[in-house]
């Protein structure tokens, strides 16, 4: 057929896969798929979304195709690839004009130059970045931008490879990208600052877009360079440019990408960035502290102007050693520039502003206290927020800059505080004087180990603190909160143990504050124990669910630390479990309260088994009425005990009996569920499945029939489990739901994360369990009629076929350990299919194979060696029971015990000595020769 009246069929079942018929849509898709291994189809697709004439529908729909086609048959090795023929006339095709006038398609178009270029740039497609840089230097608008929108994809792709070879290509090719577009960048924003001035709105956004893409061109690139660092162009875009104009939100989106470059050449490259700390910390102080900044600053542009001072302050790099002589010439270079920027007034200006201006609870603030209290009180503050958000941004900055400049910033903030001292504020309500009076407070708070030595803190409870807790005023709330925050933060640093029954009053009275978020403030000030008279001490269900409530939000804060104050509560659950009988929502509350529990004790849990197993029963057995209401709590408190459980005891072996009727019951617990059965398995997969393999085998058969595609991956994955657990009695147990796995993988199964997991689960099989293999093929062979030899052909032919559907680097590996294990054979459907085992194998390789640098070779990074504690920082919880034995099964585990390398070494040698050499010759001659190359290098040094 030639390529006209080729492209007239294609076109046609496009515009018929557009159709909203289903009649006409489903024959056109199938027509389509059929094509896309035919030579030529993707050269027509390519000819047809080039046409402009033709409709925005149909020429979409070819990108995608096009797209799609590059992923499954681009690479040489993959089965139906493309010829180089075809490839080298497609790739000049893609970049012969940049002129696409729709949007989206030139974005379609732009990633799949840069799926090509990741697997052909620079070797098979030198021209594509000369080609590019060419583009984007002329003078047609839109070409310019088409081709910087390609530039931008192709290297943000390029520099995500991951192998050492790809990464020496990228960084010799950004050397020569970066400082075009650095200069491509300064271009376009000089552009948009004359059309600024000029009015010229449509032109200047467009030239705007130019500068972002530009900019993002150069984010991609590892070394950045001092060209990029002219931050006042910022100011004067922000100045030309009011809040209501169509560029705003563009111009701010190129500011924070700016600033971010900014931001990680100072976290990678601090030394280079030394010549820009004084210009940075210029522009960061002058927008954030003074006038200069306002109307014009926003949210996320002061918190990394924030993030700036904070990283260029704290950085390691730049402080001198404590004996200076040993300090390196740089560090000494950086200090010195910041000494000289942090001067005694602008120090001052910094604190003060960040005290009575950035510490300020904000409308926006106020109206959530009011309306949200909850949401309020507990707002994320903690981890990495204060990179985004700028409450937790400005703290994080005044902790940092008072530390490292504390003798000049302690006069600033004790003289604020002394100038709140005798202060009848009783009176004085208004919201803006009580939030300043809050901000000095917080600042206290923040800095006590800072102030130790400086404030006498129980003459200033005594003497304020105690009097302002006592005022009930409904405003006067922002203090109360802030005060008792202020108390906790000082207890643990310098408190008196004789003023403790006074605080303990004070506690109590604000446990009946009628404002939530004062009551929420008072918990996490406080010690279990002394919550427990809360509990004892009320008859009202309500008041008792309020203070389990605080109980569990205080567990769930300080986590392990916990442990020591567990005593009392253990004791006195019981009899709040015994005496709620009639009160399903105060079991409720208990439930929640022993999911935290259990998490903060860990392995000790076990000391709860007396109380905890029996409530576990009743709250997940479904013949029982309160299931109704305790079942999902119940399933939660369930799971966080078994991944807690340091060993299975028979009380927690014979709980699984009510897991039957819960699977029956398919609701949206179903999920709990499978985490459940997966527990069990982790902690003991023999015992558990000799008593309960057998029901459960019946309930998934069940599950299987009615269930959506993501529900099959779910219960497919406890089946895995169960086989990379315990591979023989996994493979026994769970035996007859394995021919429908047969089945799907056979017929190709469509939806493409149950493939992965089908195959994932016949990889387990085939590698650990042989002989359970060759009884399954025996059996699917005499079930379809068919030669097991045959079938087994149409098994590898599908896997290989099928690997791209598999995306987990675990399952990968697996596969292609899985298919060598069938080497070496003197089997003539083996060897038939020994071709596509390399391609997996290699195509493994790949994923698994890093190189190391100082010998050149490579080594399987998926191997571990030994069981490592992990270092946990203060905000990270520590592994459960249930991590610590997943982490000593993937010892024992293939995927991470056994060298890809290695095997695949020993197996073509094994099939080399099978063979003799004149016929392994001849076997490896039917393997792709850039394949071979790959191999080869992988295995150098064997």
């Amino acid at each position: 057929m030639d390529m006209d009246s080729a492209s007239s069929v294609v076109l046609q079942a496009l515009t018929q896969a557009t159709s909203q018929d289903t009649a006409v849509l489903k024959p056109a898709e199938e027509q389509l798929r059929q094509w896309e291994t035919q030579p030529g189809f993707y050269s027509v697709l390519l000819n047809i979304f080039n046409n402009h004439m033709l409709d925005v529908n149909v020429r979409w729909l070819a990108v995608l195709y096009f797209k799609n086609g590059i992923d499954r048959y681009w690479r040489r090795v993959a089965p139906h690839a493309l010829s180089e023929e075809e490839k080298t006339s497609l790739r000049a095709g893609l970049i012969t004009n940049f002129n696409e006038p729709v949007n989206q398609i030139a974005t379609q178009i732009a990633v799949l130059i840069a799926k090509v270029a990741r697997l052909d740039c620079p070797r098979q497609w030198p021209e594509l970045i000369p080609i590019l840089l060419e583009s984007v230097k002329g003078q047609d608008g839109l070409q310019q931008h088409r081709a910087l929108l390609t530039f931008y994809h192709v290297t943000k792709t390029l520099a995500s490879k991951r192998l050492a070879q790809d990464r020496r290509l990228f960084q010799d090719l950004a050397s020569g990208i970066y400082s075009f577009a650095c200069s491509l960048w300064s271009h376009h924003t000089d552009c948009f600052l004359q059309q600024i001035y000029a009015r010229d709105e449509a032109a200047a956004l467009s030239s705007l877009e130019r500068t972002l893409l530009s900019l993002k061109g150069s984010n991609t690139c590892p070394d950045t360079c001092t060209n990029a660092t002219n931050l006042h162009y910022h100011a004067k875009i922000c100045r030309q440019v009011g809040s209501d104009s169509t560029c705003r939100e563009k111009l701010e989106k190129t500011i924070i990408l700016y600033t971010k470059v900014l931001l990680d050449f100072l976290e990678y490259h601090p030394c280079a960035f030394i010549p820009l700390i004084q210009r940075s910390l210029e522009f960061a102080v002058t927008y954030v502290f003074t006038p200069a900044g306002e109307g014009v600053t926003f949210e996320r542009f002061i918190v990394q102007c924030m993030n700036l001072i904070k990283m260029i302050v704290k950085n390691d790099a730049y402080k001198p050693a404590k004996n200076i002589d040993d300090s390196k010439p740089e560090s000494l270079e950086a200090h010195k520039i910041k000494t000289a920027f942090f001067t005694h007034p602008t120090l001052t200006e910094i604190g003060r502003r960040l005290v009575s201006h950035y510490f300020l609870l904000t409308e926006e603030e106020l109206a959530m206290w009011e309306e949200d209290p909850e949401s309020f009180a507990v707002e994320e503050t903690g981890g990495d927020s204060w990179k985004y958000s700028l409450r937790p941004c400005t703290e994080v900055l005044f902790l940092d800059i008072f530390h490292n400049y504390s003798q000049t910033l302690t006069p600033v903030l004790l003289d604020m505080v002394q100038n709140l001292q005798g202060h009848r504020i009783v009176n004085i309500v208004t919201n803006v004087t009580l939030t300043f009076f809050s901000a000095v407070y917080n600042a206290v708070g923040l800095a006590a180990y800072e102030l130790f030595d400086n404030v006498d803190f129980d003459q200033w409870f005594k003497n304020q603190l105690l009097g302002e807790l006592q005022v009930s005023h409904h405003r006067y709330k922002l203090i109360r909160r802030r005060v008792i925050w202020l108390i906790g933060q000082w207890i643990s640093v310098k408190f008196k143990s004789d003023l403790r029954p006074l605080l303990y009053e004070v506690i109590l009275s604000l446990m009946q504050d009628p404002d939530l978020v004062v009551r929420i403030e008072t918990a996490t000030t406080l010690k279990l124990n002394i919550l427990l008279i809360g509990l004892f001490e009320n008859k009202e269900c309500d008041t008792k669910m309020q203070v389990l409530h605080v109980i569990s939000c205080v567990i769930e804060r300080v986590g392990i630390q916990i442990r020591p104050y567990v005593g009392c509560l253990v004791q006195y659950l019981p009899l709040l479990w015994k005496q709620s009988e009639e009160h399903n929502m105060l079991r409720c509350a208990i439930l929640t309260t022993l999911i935290q529990l259990v998490q903060g004790l860990g392995a000790e849990s076990k000391n709860l088994y007396p109380f905890l197993l029996p409530v576990i029963q009743l709250s997940t057995d479904v013949s029982q009425p309160p299931h109704v209401y305790l079942l999902e709590d119940g399933l939660e408190l369930w799971l966080v005990t078994l991944e807690n459980s340091p060993a299975i005891t028979p009380e927690l072996l014979r709980i699984f009996q009510n897991m039957s009727a819960l699977l029956e019951l398919s609701s949206e617990n179903l999920r709990t569920c499978f985490h459940i059965v997966n527990g069990y398995i982790y902690l003991s997969a023999t015992e558990f499945l000799q008593n309960y393999a057998e029901s459960l085998c019946r309930s998934f058969c069940d599950l299987l029939k009615d269930i959506t595609n993501e529900g099959q991956v779910q219960v497919l994955k406890v089946v895995e489990i169960a086989l990379k657990v315990s591979p023989m009695l996994g493979a026994h147990m769970f035996q007859p739901l394995l021919p429908a796995v047969f089945r799907g993988i056979v017929d190709g199964e469509r939806y493409p994360v149950v493939m992965s997991t089908y195959l994932g689960i016949m990889g387990r099989v085939l590698l650990q369990n042989s002989s359970f293999f060759s009884s399954l093929l025996s059996q699917m062979a005499s079930e379809c009629n068919q030669e097991m030899d045959q079938l087994l052909g149409n098994v590898i032919e599908m896997w290989v076929d099928r690997m791209d559907n598999i995306t987990q680097p675990e399952r990968r590996k697996l596969s292609s350990l899985a298919l060598l294990s069938l080497l070496p054979s003197d089997n003539s459907v083996i060897q038939d299919k020994f071709c596509g085992i390399v391609n997996i194998c290699v195509e493994a390789l790949h994923d698994v194979m890093t190189e190391d640098p100082e010998t050149g070779t490579f080594k399987d990074c998926m191997l571990m060696s030994h069981f490592e504690e992990p270092k946990l920082s203060d905000d990270e919880e520590p592994p459960t029971e249930q991590d610590k034995r997943k982490k000593l099964l993937a010892l024992e585990d293939p995927v991470h015990s056994v060298s890809l390398q290695q095997f695949v070494y020993e197996k073509l040698k094994a099939q080399q000595a099978l063979m003799g050499d004149q016929g392994f010759g001849a076997l490896m001659e039917t393997v792709d020769t850039e394949l071979v190359r790959q191999l080869q290098e992988f295995l150098q040094g064997l």
